[in-house]
């Protein structure tokens, strides 16, 4: 594993490093991936080229949204928009996590890759967990990011790894960082359990919902420069701030325009910790979040995928401050 700890202006700075990792090493960020999509979407926005308020209809035939959102008898497929999936509102269902056969659990089994079409497909196959935009509901599902991402492409006419090079690699000088589309780019192995496995068409498949490679070093810069205002105005989070609880599997995540936020005074830090986390997690392991309490950057890896200890990991060091 790795750990990165940082203040904003590089006055603080403590890592860790373990088993042969150090803060250069590659890392499958996993979820962090859709800090990147958010980054674009808001850069999108600065330049007038989208608005949260945009129906997905703009962006996606009949085909492709028909049948996507029914719940109890009636179609919300034309009423999704930007906003109802960067703040996993749309209530569309996880076909990653949920059903008999889920990605997941067909992942775990072996290495598969699949389309965004097919994607799409499987989510249909799953029951919606309520009507888009229900008041105070979330549900975390990976397909809005994955349909943010085909949303991006289609503005931008730009496969999303170059558009990441054009809106964040190279304007903060990520050399490391990278989403990869062939075989020859490296994609870490990650442990379920005891196990070392290695899933490269999988992460290939999701790169909007998952499939960004990068180090701590770099994720620390990425990080800073997204909640400091370095790739867009900070006064965009005035947008992004309503917050709503995510299911029960993953209390106590809360998710808001495009990151979750995780408040650190409850009973899951059995009331001994002060202020919120707000980041993202991934489900390899990986985290990156912002302690505005302290003024704290937490970056890392710990490499396992079978339980959430990242999220526990973070949460537990942000108490100690």
């Amino acid at each position: 594993m790795v750990l990165l700890m940082e203040g904003p202006n590089d006055d603080f700075s403590y890592k860790w490093e373990y088993g042969g990792k150090n803060i250069d090493s590659p890392i499958l960020i996993a979820s962090i991936s859709k800090l990147f999509i958010t980054a674009s979407i808001l850069k999108l926005l600065k330049q007038g080229k989208v608005s949260l308020d945009d129906p997905v209809t703009e962006y996606f035939d009949h085909g492709t949204l028909s049948g996507l959102h029914v719940y109890k008898g009636e179609e919300y497929s034309s009423r999704l928009t930007i906003s109802s999936l960067l703040f996993q509102t749309s209530g569309l269902p996880d076909a990653f996590e949920e059903g008999k056969n889920s990605l997941l659990r067909r992942a775990l089994r072996e290495d598969i890759d699949f389309t965004f079409d097919e994607m799409i497909t499987w989510t249909k196959q799953l029951n919606p967990h309520f009507a888009p935009d229900s008041k105070k509901k979330a549900h975390y599902a990976d397909v809005n990011f994955d349909m943010l991402g085909e949303i991006i492409q289609s503005i931008t006419n730009s496969p999303l790894n170059e558009v990441y090079k054009t809106f964040i690699f190279e304007p903060l000088g990520l050399e490391k960082t990278y989403l990869p589309t062939s075989e020859a780019e490296f994609i870490p192995r990650i442990y379920y359990k005891k196990d070392s496995i290695s899933r490269p068409k999988f992460i290939r498949s999701c790169p909007a919902s998952g499939g960004v490679i990068s180090t701590a070093r770099e994720l620390m810069v990425f990080m800073k420069s997204f909640f400091g205002g370095r790739l867009f105005n900070k006064d965009v989070f005035q947008q992004l701030d309503k917050y709503n609880k995510l299911q029960f599997s993953m209390y106590p995540i809360q998710y808001g325009g495009g990151y979750m936020r995780i408040p650190l005074g409850g009973l899951s830090t059995l009331f001994m910790g002060k202020g919120e986390l707000v980041g993202h997690s991934g489900s390899t392991g990986s985290f990156a979040f912002y302690y505005p309490k302290q003024d704290l950057f937490l970056v890392g890896d710990v490499n396992q995928a079978a339980s959430p200890l990242s999220v526990r990991f973070a949460m537990q060091l942000a108490t100690t401050f």
